[in-house]
């Protein structure tokens, strides 16, 4: 942290990291939220800056600027400056101490306080963690792939929904894979973006543990935030492949192991922030929906590295502090996506799904625009048709 201490006065409030690059709205969705020139990047790090410098106290007002970064990345894809990479390592070491001081925010330390004890955000059991799934085998050292399901996939009946189709997609294609149950670990991500490091090398320890238990070799992440953070934090992880389930879609798809039948329909594609701005992600779902006939994808405004973020990212998902309100990212992003006609509104992230369908919801639009994950969409239009989508596919 010391490090980044001295450097954070480097920024110097240019402001484009509020923007996309065609500058058509506010980018940042904190600042978009509040428009407050101290939920911004800038704003938030000349705050953090004078904190450390003890020229301000600490307040729970001043924890719930820091925390309201949903680390979307937008700020380090449009900074202009060469320590733009550094931007959200900053808000992260800043988090980090606030964490070791005890200063944050109740919602922050029930979620972070749940993964500890729990393994997941909610509290909820760790028996229940493959509730969702009926006698699906346990990864063994004969599957090819160990697929990674996550909190939100293992939990969340939505997530569930997700992990359930693409399983469907993997049995139909007679893709070998297992999943680890109740073995499964909570990945770290969000531990590790809300600045719990302690938490997260634990938890990540324990993950690669049982990879190296199992001895895996390739893995399949439902969430980003799963693949965002065993491909680029966890040190320990050695010769195993990691993939996004989009991307073992696209191969699968490649190698004629699922076909489809023409689906006349309109979609729009939301880009997940750790798919997309972490990882480059941009082209491989759309190829996807691109290769479904009948299928016509419109963009949003906003789209690839200019997307908007759902505001779902640094565990918001669970306590939305960027909710309650008009201004609200995930109802912003589902308007956007009404306005341009599409029917469906496509999603390769699980906290999207989550964020994006009460968006929907909040707004009345449950008639006129579906949130669906890509393996949901994908099963309708299967020439098997193995699924019932409801009456909106």
């Amino acid at each position: 942290m010391s490090d980044y201490a001295t450097q954070i006065h480097r920024c110097f409030r240019c402001g484009y990291c509020k923007f996309p690059s065609n500058f058509i709205d506010f980018n940042c969705p904190s600042y978009k939220r509040f428009k407050f020139e101290s939920y911004s990047t800038g704003g938030r790090l000349w705050l953090l800056w004078a904190w450390l410098r003890n020229e301000i106290e600490w307040s729970e007002h001043l924890s719930e600027i820091l925390f309201s970064c949903v680390t979307c990345r937008n700020c380090v894809e449009f900074c202009p400056m060469k320590f733009k990479e550094d931007i959200v390592d900053w808000i992260v070491s800043i988090r980090s101490v606030m964490v070791e001081q005890g200063k944050v925010l109740p919602k922050v330390s029930e979620f972070l306080n749940n993964i500890y004890r729990d393994g997941n955000p909610w509290g909820f059991p760790r028996n229940k963690r493959d509730a969702w799934v009926n006698n699906k085998d346990r990864y063994s050292t004969n599957d090819e792939y160990l697929f990674f399901v996550g909190c939100v996939g293992s939990y969340e009946p939505r997530g569930q929904e997700m992990a359930k189709s693409f399983m469907k997609l993997l049995d139909t294609a007679n893709q070998s894979y297992g999943i680890l149950g109740t073995d499964e670990e909570c990945d770290g991500n969000e531990a590790y973006m809300l600045g719990e490091k302690g938490l997260f090398k634990e938890l990540a320890q324990k993950n690669i543990e049982k990879f190296e238990k199992y001895k895996v070799k390739k893995i399949v992440t439902l969430s980003p935030h799963s693949f965002n953070i065993m491909k680029n934090k966890y040190s320990g992880l050695k010769n195993i492949e990691i993939v996004h389930y989009t991307q073992l879609l696209h191969d699968m798809i490649q190698n004629q192991k699922i076909s489809f039948s023409t689906r006349k329909t309109k979609v729009t594609y939301h880009d997940p922030c750790y798919l997309g701005r972490y990882n480059g992600v941009y082209e491989i779902p759309r190829e996807i929906l691109e290769n479904i006939p009948g299928v016509d994808l419109v963009e949003m405004p906003r789209n690839r590295e200019n997307s908007f973020c759902c505001g779902g990212g640094s565990g918001n998902f669970v306590y939305d502090l960027l909710g309650r309100s008009e201004d609200s990212p995930s109802i912003i992003r589902v308007r956007e996506a009404y306005e341009t006609g599409a029917e469906f509104l496509i999603v390769t992230c699980p906290s999207c799904k989550m964020m994006l369908d009460d968006a929907i919801k909040k707004e009345g639009l449950e008639k006129e625009l579906f949130v669906k994950d890509l393996s949901e969409f994908l099963l309708a239009t299967m020439k098997q048709g193995i699924i019932n989508m409801g009456s909106n596919i």
